[in-house]
């Protein structure tokens, strides 16, 4: 998504606890965020990105361990998503501005810059013909090409080398990857805050991202989970 693993679940399967939750999980008394999540995705590290409504365009972004069989917060930083907010992963439409809320799985990094010493995932370098294709009539359709394919248009697709401070460092988020869906979107990932809110991703300080990158261990797969305080895509339904 030009910036400002599959579906595993949509975010209204992520039930659980019958309080609201707070922004982050830390009221006093009331269970991590993770711990009041139907699914966090199997493995033992969590990353939760949270907007207070569908309507906001920041919110907050925390990873977590699992430790000695409970959620424990790696870090929290404030966060960015899309221009017109954030909407049900299932029924998202290709470029709305919207970021899609549910839970996915994160299959490589990549950035401009070198990756940050300690990084376990996968790290794809961005070349000077890297490119995500964002041409629905493509075969290449939400995936990285390098070089751009003849059947993928650059007016619809990604030149990542142009967004060198978005994609200093970023991680892909599995949003519509596995089997993509014309015409839902392509090019959701974690990255470097822009100027402002984005076109559907998330994004974060480029600080953050270089210590999600160092803590991130695909042996423990990380998954990323998306949404709001309340309402229909809450992150935790109640």
């Amino acid at each position: 998504m030009r910036p400002g693993a599959a579906l595993l679940a949509s975010v209204s399967l992520f039930v659980l606890a019958p309080s609201a939750p707070g922004a982050a999980g830390d009221t006093v008394g009331r269970p991590p965020l993770p711990e009041r999540m139907a699914d966090t995705g199997g493995g033992s590290q969590l990353i939760t990105a949270q907007a207070s409504r569908t309507s906001s365009t920041t919110g907050t972004v925390t990873w977590w361990n699992r430790r000695d069989g409970r959620w424990v917060k790696a870090g929290s930083v404030p966060a960015r998503f899309g221009a017109k907010g954030l909407v049900e992963g299932g029924s998202r439409e290709q470029g709305t501005n919207t970021t899609p809320t549910g839970l996915y799985d994160l299959p490589y990094a990549f950035g401009i810059e070198p990756a940050p010493e300690g990084t376990r995932s996968k790290y794809r370098p961005v070349k000077q013909d890297s490119w995500w294709c964002e041409d629905n009539a493509s075969r290449s359709y939400n995936r990285w090409t390098e070089p751009r394919p003849a059947d993928c248009r650059a007016a619809e697709s990604e030149h990542l080398i142009t967004y060198r401070t978005q994609y200093a460092y970023a991680l892909v988020v599995g949003f519509n990857y596995e089997r993509p869906v014309r015409g839902r979107g392509a090019g959701i990932f974690l990255h470097v805050n822009g100027s402002g809110a984005t076109a559907g991703c998330v994004s974060v300080s480029q600080d953050a991202m270089r210590r999600i990158l160092t803590w991130a261990d695909p042996a423990r797969s990380p998954h990323i989970a998306i949404g709001t305080d309340d309402g229909p895509t809450s992150i935790v339904r109640y």
